[in-house]
């Protein structure tokens, strides 16, 4: 829905959040213990983390010592729903309560009170951990890192908060089963190129080669998508399976319905998650070793935070099924049609309809927006759209595609930002409104953020100030966008063999 849509940003959309099932009591007396244990005050929540600081981006090096005197530690995450996320004004997740405890103690054992050591967090890609923490944009990769040899080899490593993890195969709702190991020979896996899956994939197929069995083909995955985004994909039928720590697996088995967890199929056992640092920080070492000693799975606090993290989500749907495959393939000439004339992807154009209606030209809000494109009259009557007939099918992705162009050339047609972003904007604006959306923008230098990019930089922005519908709003119509792109390069594949 648009046009009146920053007026009504609490009108729910069709993809309805699925609540988890979960033991109500227990939550509450968790929530209450932690209430307590992360009991920091307002002035260290105010200060210390807030990523607003530019100075912090400035390349630093230098062990713990260097960090209490600069009252500053740089903290790089991957932004994810698990480990760190905004919501609203809240940060929140998994890395967050953690170094919220650090914070407190260190300040307190340095009787910090008034001008206290600044905790800053700075999300990246998780291709962007180990770089940024050699080159001294942070000071600790907190991204849920397994310690690998390759690894150690650039950087150093704290005592492990989490020990014995075993890496695991998930699979989605149509693939074969499996049982074994051997079974993934000549097997399709999608795999972030940064993570220790991908080591371990490569070692696996050495061992295949070896044995003169077909290799796994690795499919190089975006480094924007965190593991539980690239599970949202599977549960959806949108990748066949992937590698995964047990851990977070059976955590994610809680919501997604349609994964399988297959635990006896391991790439690699006896993992170590830990914080990395760079090398030559005895000092820095030591104090987080002592911080870890207290409060590491298996301790009070580490067990509850481990297990704190059940959010209300909205999920991917189901963009293979079918019916969702039947829409798809009726309606891609009627977007190829539409979009052609401004220069614009058509298969962005329908991951955004999907988002609105699940292409759905039934589709009526109770706001009055029409059709697949989720359009008020007012706004398809706007002579800057001037497509008035949305009650039918073409002329509503036309007004929608056209008012989404519309956007992108009044508002983000700047050759600063790389023409992903302008879309990314404009995409962002179709659903928050283009005056908000520039108002976020100018706010991110301020936050040491970049004005010009939206993951990982103005999505931030956004989720501080207007909620997380927005961010999340953008990451499905990209997710989407992957989703679609699959399928066009399957078709064209089997095209192609014919």
């Amino acid at each position: 829905m648009i046009g009146s849509r920053y007026m009504d940003m609490l009108i729910p959309k069709s993809q309805k959040p699925r609540w988890l099932a979960c033991l109500v009591l227990l939550t509450w007396v968790l929530f209450l213990i932690l209430s307590t244990a992360l009991g920091a005050s307002q002035e260290l929540e105010n200060q210390g983390f807030n990523p607003k600081f530019p100075q912090a981006l400035k390349p630093w090096t230098g062990d713990w010592d260097g960090m209490v005197t600069r009252n500053q530690i740089r903290v790089l995450v991957p932004f994810s729903k698990t480990f760190y996320f905004l919501d609203g004004g809240r940060q929140r997740g998994l890395t967050y309560d953690l170094m919220k405890i650090f914070a407190k103690q260190i300040n307190e054992e340095l009787q910090r009170k008034i001008v206290q050591v600044q905790f800053i967090f700075i999300p990246v890609n998780r291709d962007e951990l180990i770089p940024n923490l050699l080159n001294g944009v942070g000071d600790i990769a907190a991204g849920a890192l397994t310690i690998t040899p390759e690894r150690k080899k650039l950087i150093d490593f704290s005592d492990p908060f989490l020990t014995n993890v075993r890496e695991i195969i998930v699979t989605g709702p149509s693939s074969p089963p499996l049982s074994s190991v051997d079974d993934l020979a000549g097997k399709t896996i999608h795999v972030r190129k940064s993570s220790s899956f991908y080591e371990h994939l490569v070692r696996l197929n050495d061992s295949f080669t070896t044995a003169g069995k077909p290799e796994v083909t690795l499919i190089s995955e975006e480094e924007n998508l965190e593991d539980e985004d690239l599970l949202e994909m599977v549960n959806a039928g949108l990748l066949p399976m992937l590698v995964m720590d047990n851990y977070k697996a059976e955590f994610w088995a809680n919501i997604f319905e349609h994964i399988r967890l297959y635990p006896d199929i391991i790439l690699n056992t006896g993992g170590e998650i830990a914080w990395a640092f760079r090398k030559n920080s005895p000092k820095l070492k030591r104090v987080i070793n002592r911080f870890v000693s207290k409060n590491k799975k298996g301790t009070l606090i580490g067990n509850m935070l481990f297990t704190r993290y059940l959010k209300n989500t909205k999920y991917v749907e189901n963009a293979l099924a079918t019916q969702e495959r039947k829409k798809f393939q009726n309606l891609m000439h009627v977007f190829k049609k539409t979009a052609r004339p401004y220069g614009f992807d058509w298969v962005l154009a329908m991951a955004l309809g999907y988002q609105e209606s699940t292409l759905d030209q039934r589709k009526r809000s109770a706001a009055g927006a029409i059709g697949v494109m989720q359009l008020l009259p007012s706004t398809a009557r706007d002579p800057n759209v001037n497509i008035p007939n949305i009650i039918q099918l073409e002329p509503n992705i036309h007004a929608g595609v056209k008012y989404l162009h519309f956007l992108h050339d009044r508002y983000f047609k700047d050759p600063k930002m790389s023409l992903l972003n302008q879309w990314l904007f404009a995409i962002a604006s179709y659903n928050a409104g283009p005056a908000r959306i520039a108002k976020l923008r100018t706010k991110a230098p301020s936050m040491g953020l970049n004005p010009n990019q939206w993951f990982k930089n103005v999505e931030i922005v956004a989720a501080k100030h207007i909620g997380r519908e927005t961010v999340q709003y953008v990451s499905n119509i990209y997710k989407y966008f992957i989703a679609y792109r699959l399928i066009l390069e399957k078709e064209e594949k089997k095209s192609t063999v014919q």
